[in-house]
């Protein structure tokens, strides 16, 4: 059995993220990807059964590390509004750092890839946003919809936010990005 080297899995991890987001996912094979990670493909084969296993791991790698930012200091102690502005300026803040994770995540969720994946290997990482819509719901702060629904209409908006300024180069200013946190807020108040 060979000894795991967290060198390569890396520089697996950010070849693959690199020639998604310059080649789209189908033109990325597992020998460009190699190529690109300074590998051999059988390497690759080490750690992945195949291109799909590769692409699966990588994005529930990137989900881990942006629910790991996302909650990071969440003190569930404080009010829900408190809780909400706080997620969505990491999350913010998560996309604008890591925007080549961003933009991998992107591609993965605008193709067919993530039907034949169980997504709710993710679920679980987000938790404390489901659960924070369910207190809000409870307080009588949300409109009484299904959680899901609750968060496309306050975070996905944000998030296309966000992608522009990615897209673009540009800042996303703290002003802006205020604005856009509290009509997201609006959008779900009951």
């Amino acid at each position: 059995m060979r000894i795991r080297d967290e060198n390569k899995v890396e520089a697996i991890f950010d070849a693959t993220i690199q020639l998604v987001n310059e080649i789209g996912f189908a033109e990325a094979s597992i020998s460009k990807i190699a190529k690109r990670a300074n590998v051999s493909a059988a390497t690759i084969y080490i750690y992945h059964e195949n291109k799909d296993d590769l692409l699966y791991k990588t994005y529930l790698k990137i989900k881990g590390k942006m629910s790991e930012r996302m909650f990071q200091s969440l003190d569930e102690t404080r009010t829900v509004k408190e809780c909400f502005d706080f997620i969505i300026n990491n999350y913010v803040e998560f996309i604008l750092t890591y925007k080549d994770y961003f933009l991998f995540l992107e591609q993965i969720m605008t193709s067919p890839l993530p039907q034949k994946w169980c997504l709710d290997d993710t679920a679980s990482l987000f938790q404390p946003v489901f659960e924070m819509f369910e207190v809000g719901k409870n307080q009588g702060l949300f409109k009484q919809e299904d959680v899901r629904m609750l968060i496309v209409y306050s975070i996905l908006p944000i998030a296309e936010l966000a992608k522009a300024h990615v897209q673009k180069g540009t800042q996303f200013e703290k002003r802006q990005l205020n604005a856009a946190i509290a009509m997201s807020w609006d959008a779900i108040k009951a």
